[in-house]
Formats: C-alpha cells, sequence, structure tokens
C-alpha cells in the first residue's frame, strides 16, 4: 500500500497549479510537488508541519511555509489528508488546485 507521501505526490507531481507555484517560488517543479506531499503528510504528524516537511525533504523550512501559505495554508493540509483518507481513489487535488489557482491566476 502506498503511503500518505507517495499518494499526494501521485497527484500533484504534473499539476499546473504546482508548476506555477514552483516558478513563482523559483525551485524546481519536481521539488515543489514533494514538498506539497511533504506537508500533507506532515500535517498528520505530531510536531511542527514545516519542521517534519523540512525533515523528510531538506527544504527549508521558510520556503515550506511560503508553499503551506500558497495552497491555502494548515486549513488546506487538513482537506487534503482528509480527502485522500476518505476514498483514495479520486483525485483531491482538483479541491486544492482550485483553491490555490486564485493565488496564481492566469496571465
Amino acid at each position: 500500500m502506498m503511503g500518505l507521501f507517495d499518494s499526494i505526490l501521485g497527484q500533484v507531481g504534473d499539476n499546473p497549479t504546482v508548476t506555477n507555484m514552483a516558478e513563482k517560488f523559483g525551485i524546481d517543479p519536481e521539488m515543489a510537488a514533494k514538498a506539497v506531499a511533504a506537508l500533507g503528510e506532515a500535517h498528520q504528524d505530531p510536531g511542527d508541519t514545516l519542521e517534519v516537511a523540512s525533515q523528510k525533504t531538506g527544504m527549508d523550512m521558510a520556503m515550506l511555509g511560503q508553499i503551506r501559505d500558497a495552497i491555502g495554508g494548515e486549513g488546506s493540509l487538513s482537506k487534503f489528508a482528509a480527502m485522500l483518507d476518505q476514498d483514495g481513489d479520486g483525485n483531491p487535488l482538483d479541491e486544492i488546485a482550485g483553491m490555490a489557482s486564485g493565488l496564481f491566476g492566469k496571465k
């Protein structure tokens, strides 16, 4: 069975919102996807979400904080995990992408 990190990573890997966010922050899209997945997984763990995600990805906590805020903050991480836990068959990123798309907009 795939772990939560892999499940989220599979959902966000080629998502245009994640790609746009990566460009905005000047990071590799693959790293941005890993950050989103690590944040989603870390939100479920005890302890500080940013610390746990930083340990998992090796990314700076400040950058992870910007990414967390860009995808809608701690509340969106709860929704991420809840959507994946509920059914695990659909694409929970649609809602997350919808929430985040307003932040990155279309140019």
